[in-house]
């Protein structure tokens, strides 16, 4: 039976237009896809996870077949209790390739019955990184295009409001 639910993990820190066109395409091959928001502690986010997880619900608020849930531990054992085996991941550049490669491969080590499905985003967000869209905002530049507006409001209010925080 076809699987009709995926999985996007990610730090989303913040989420992108990319991630926001993966998302959306996803959707034209699954029913339901699982917004994974990654909570590592070894890094340093700018976004809390709850404002993370918070800004892609908001962003997907019309359309219940997309839902965000934060996640800690191994990708496989959280791809299991949704029950769903399929894991997307998005392939901006050759640069993305191996690591992206041996990260897949790890998990089918982990779980051979969970497969990824590779995404490449729209030409327009092939160049875009959640660390690059941090690094214009920090030295005060325009992210408009790049990430959703209500993102880039939120954003633009994290590295230069009354609480200015280093971009890490």
């Amino acid at each position: 039976m076809p699987e009709t639910s995926a999985i996007y993990p990610g730090s989303f820190d913040p989420i992108t237009n990319g991630h926001v066109d993966i998302i959306n395409r996803g959707l034209n091959v699954f029913e339901r896809v699982i917004v994974a928001v990654l909570e590592n502690p070894k890094k340093r986010p700018l976004f809390t996870t709850k404002e993370r997880v918070r800004m892609i619900q908001d962003i997907f608020a019309s359309k219940k077949e997309v839902e965000v849930r934060a996640f800690d531990g191994l990708l496989v054992d959280f791809a299991r209790a949704q029950g769903t085996r399929v894991v997307i991941r998005g392939l901006r550049a050759i640069s993305d390739f191996e690591y992206e490669f041996q990260m897949a491969l790890m998990n089918r080590s982990l779980a051979p019955d969970i497969e990824t499905f590779f995404m490449m985003p729209s030409v327009n967000y092939s160049f875009l990184s959640s660390n690059l869209v941090r690094e214009v905002a920090g030295l005060g530049g325009s992210v408009e295009g790049l990430v959703p507006s209500s993102v880039a409001r939120k954003l633009r209010n994290k590295v230069r409001g009354p609480h200015k925080v280093q971009i890490p």
